[in-house]
């Protein structure tokens, strides 16, 4: 969680090398809409978590206006403070995210994924670091995902998935081999 302006600025240099962007600071005036969604989502939650003095809550009342409006026109569900570093959405789509969600670092994101509550619950899925989630993915309920699992195309996550490292589709979810996520993560996530 961010919880100062070093952190928030960590955060926005690992979800931009996780989206595979070279421009240091600014998306392109035209399009980068996930990025600047992602930005957006960021600042949200500096101000959120760290500035509470009057001038802070009214830039957040600002980017929070701007927040919402941009997950309209991209069609995404994402609260503040659901994800780590390292957050990737590579494409715009309907992306449904529950509140009550923690999701790890460097996390993909395809369209179409959904990660809610079960039926009238509150809780929401535990997912670890090093996750990815491919075109309609559907996680529902209070699971809890390992590190380095690669959740596959239309794929239906009810159960836990407590082996890292592995590769998981079908419906129900099932174990379909033991490679890990990240050959569909960005590779400088892992050069240090």
């Amino acid at each position: 969680m961010i919880d100062s302006k070093e952190k928030y600025k960590y955060y926005l240099q690992q979800d931009r090398i996780a989206l595979g962007r070279s421009r240091d600071k600014r998306p392109k005036l035209f399009g980068d809409e996930t990025w600047k969604f992602e930005i957006l989502l960021r600042k949200l939650e500096y101000y959120m978590n760290c500035r509470k003095d009057a001038i802070g809550v009214i830039i957040r009342k600002w980017y929070s206006f701007r927040f919402h409006r941009l997950s309209i026109r991209l069609g995404f569900v994402i609260s503040p403070n659901v994800f780590e570093e390292g957050l990737s959405i590579p494409h715009y789509g309907t992306l449904v995210v529950h509140a009550n969600a923690k999701v790890g670092k460097n996390c993909r994101l395809l369209q179409g994924t959904a990660i809610v509550a079960d039926g009238g619950s509150h809780d929401a899925a535990l997912v670890g670091d090093n996750c990815f989630f491919g075109i309609g993915a559907k996680v529902v309920g209070a699971v809890r995902i390992a590190d380095d699992v690669a959740v596959g195309a239309g794929a239906v996550v009810t159960k836990d998935i407590t082996e890292a490292g592995t590769t998981w589709a079908g419906v129900p979810a099932r174990k379909i081999s033991d490679n890990n996520s990240h050959s569909n993560l960005c590779q400088a996530l892992f050069q240090k």
